[in-house]
């Protein structure tokens, strides 16, 4: 789904710049328009090959909790590298607490990431917190996404 979903973005860059679309996605696009509009799908994402199991989350949520998921990775191989996984969770957990508190009251409203937050722990938690997904989470859930 990943790989539609990028597809989809590809095009509308394309659009956005004024470039045409590749021949592929030409056809892609107006076959699943067309199917769409013939009722062959219920939904356009349907049509467009955008599907999750029933009483699944829907991929623009997998999406985000995937992006979410990465930053809380990175921060902590990248300033919790020798604590346990359950160490990292708990001190994840204290700095998004206090980041949500404070900080992100201010940096949610921001067009963009501050700057000076680059290479410290508040990129990270800044990424994670736009990531669209739930933030903060508690500790079972991070130790869930550090463990895999």
């Amino acid at each position: 789904m990943q790989v539609i979903i990028q597809d989809i973005r590809d095009i509308c860059s394309r659009f956005q710049a004024g470039l045409p679309l590749t021949e592929l996605q030409m056809s892609w696009l107006s076959r699943a328009l067309e199917d769409f509009l013939a009722h062959r799908y219920r939904t356009i994402e349907e049509a467009l090959g955008l599907r999750f199991a029933r009483g699944g989350i829907p991929w623009w949520r997998e999406e985000a909790n995937r992006k979410r998921d990465a930053a809380i990775l990175a921060l902590a191989q990248g300033f919790m590298a020798g604590l346990s996984a359950a160490a990292q969770a708990r001190e994840i957990h204290r700095l998004s607490i206090r980041y949500a508190a404070s900080a992100w009251r201010h940096d949610r409203e921001r067009p963009a990431m501050p700057s000076h937050y680059a290479g410290t722990t508040a990129e990270y938690l800044y990424r994670a917190f736009t990531a669209g997904a739930p933030m903060p989470v508690g500790e079972r859930t991070l130790r869930h996404i550090l463990g895999h």
